[in-house]
């Protein structure tokens, strides 16, 4: 009994694997949508190709991203459509699902998009202090930390004479 479940579980394994297996081979067969570049700013210009498509033409639809539906045309390399389309300005950093519909059947490809910043646009280094109401870091004065370092010596100082004083009870 045992040995026929084992047989039994060793082939709905290797069926399984097989399955798994198989299964990104057929995904290589239809097709995907690729994307140059794969990451970009907003304001800038993204191209998408695939082989997928027979006739070599699709509706593009970057919908996702903000920048709406787009035109991919035949490619002079080989089966390939290929379509352009820009990256709104308004687009927010993030990474989106791009979608090509195939003109000729229902095939359908998509690819992903990642917006990125560039350090010239949305990010700051900041200065100054912090505006917390309770002081605040202006950079090194020399004035004011020889005064912190002053006020900390006299008052280990005057820790230092009063400590013996007291625990011997002189009346302080």
């Amino acid at each position: 009994m045992r040995r026929t479940a084992r047989l039994l579980s060793a082939a709905a394994l290797a069926v399984a694997a097989a399955g798994l297996v198989a299964a990104p081979a057929y995904a290589d067969d239809e097709g995907s949508l690729e994307v140059y570049p794969s990451s970009a700013e907003p304001g800038g210009q993204v191209t998408v190709n695939t082989s997928a498509c027979e006739g070599g033409t699709a509706e593009g639809d970057a919908g996702a991203v903000g920048a709406g539906a787009f035109t991919l045309a035949p490619s002079t390399h080989e089966d390939d459509a290929i379509g352009q389309f820009r990256v709104p300005p308004s687009a927010q950093p993030g990474t989106y699902e791009i979608v090509a519909k195939c003109a000729e059947g229902d095939h359908e490809v998509s690819g992903d998009l990642v917006v990125t910043l560039s350090p010239a646009r949305g990010q700051v280094q900041p200065r100054g202090s912090v505006k917390t109401g309770v002081g605040g870091v202006m950079g090194p004065d020399p004035v004011q930390t020889a005064a912190g370092v002053a006020a900390l010596a006299v008052a280990a100082a005057g820790g230092t004479w009063l400590l013996p004083r007291r625990a011997r009870g002189d009346g302080i």
